[in-house]
């Protein structure tokens, strides 16, 4: 099979066989759910886990920051970590201390835990792999999902699109993209985008469940935000309606994707967050969010319907692009 995720028809086939026996488990495997919740008696624990495959700079800091972000988006506050690191028996022990401290840095700067894993040497992977295992807690009937969304609701993005996308080819690719032209100060900026202005959204969570009446979170990563939508509108059983023109893109995202022939709109999307509340609190949450050092924007309206992403454009309504995989995984894929 090509790289990337397995296709969404082959995990909706497959989730549908699991049978869930434990009443504790509120929610389990679905399309578009990147979480599990679990009642434990006094509250919710929320349990996500996730590997590091495409990067190879910085690995332990992402594993750390993707994984967070999902169990951000349930509500909850990220609490515990276990790491499991696969290396190739090529690593030197100074890359495997570099992984270790990364993932150290990035837990103490999400107030997060590290508390097990597992390492290995072993001929299976021919870089290292950083698979993250975070386990956070909610409140009993705080917890948010990203089915939640409700018809009426304003969907709101934070930050702007394919930042960990744009950071990663910047980085992976930066010799090629400045023989392409791409100037110097442009992939310096985008390779800072993983801090600046961040691949976490666990502020962005924070801030929005924390002041307003979330109905939905949801952050997009592979197929970026043309993913996320869909996921979105399709857990959710409603139509989500993108106004033209609305959609924030960095120039230093659309240069580095315009030398390459990718599109931003299906591009790794970690670092922003796609948030779903009632139309009237849409203003007062991009204040809000902006007070708190992050931008955001309103970018679309979810309607009844049936799962489907709309594109309203100057010339009329038509489908919202999508990706059957992420871009970054395409052209890997092609190159290979």
């Amino acid at each position: 099979m090509r790289l990337g995720k397995v296709p969404g028809h082959i995990l909706e086939r497959l989730f549908a066989t699991i049978e869930t026996k434990d009443p504790q488990v509120i929610l389990g495997p679905r399309l578009g759910e990147d979480v599990a919740l679990l009642h434990t008696g006094n509250w919710i624990l929320a349990a996500k886990t996730d590997p590091i495959t495409f990067a190879t700079d910085l690995i332990g800091w992402y594993a750390v920051q993707i994984n967070a972000n999902d169990i951000a988006c349930s509500g909850a506050k990220p609490r515990w970590f276990l790491a499991t690191l696969m290396l190739p028996p090529s690593v030197k022990e100074s890359h495997i201390e570099s992984i270790f401290q990364q993932i150290l840095n990035a837990c103490s700067s999400l107030d997060i835990e590290l508390v097990g894993g597992h390492t290995e040497i072993t001929n299976a992977v021919s870089q290292p792999v950083v698979v993250g295992f975070m386990l956070g807690k909610v409140e009993i009937g705080k917890y948010i999902t990203t089915s939640g969304a409700k018809s009426g609701d304003a969907v709101i993005l934070t930050k702007g699109i394919s930042l960990e996308g744009s950071a990663l080819l910047a980085r992976e690719l930066r010799s090629e993209l400045l023989a392409a032209g791409v100037k110097k100060n442009v992939l310096d900026r985008a390779s800072n985008f993983i801090f600046d202005p961040g691949i976490s959204i666990v502020k962005d969570a924070e801030t929005a469940y924390s002041n307003f009446d979330v109905n939905s979170l949801h952050d997009p990563t592979e197929g970026g935000l043309a993913t996320g939508l869909y996921e979105t509108a399709k857990s959710s059983g409603l139509d989500i309606e993108v106004f033209e023109d609305t959609i924030p893109v960095l120039p230093e995202c659309s240069t580095i994707c315009k030398a390459l022939g990718i599109a931003p709109l299906g591009l790794l999307g970690s670092g922003s967050l796609l948030i779903t509340l009632p139309k009237h609190q849409a203003n007062d949450l991009v204040s809000c969010l902006a007070t708190n050092g992050v931008f955001s924007r309103e970018i679309g309206l979810v309607k009844t319907g049936s799962g489907k992403v709309l594109w309203k454009r100057a010339t009329g309504t038509e489908p919202f692009p999508s990706f059957d995989r992420d871009e970054f995984a395409r052209l890997l894929d092609e190159r290979s």
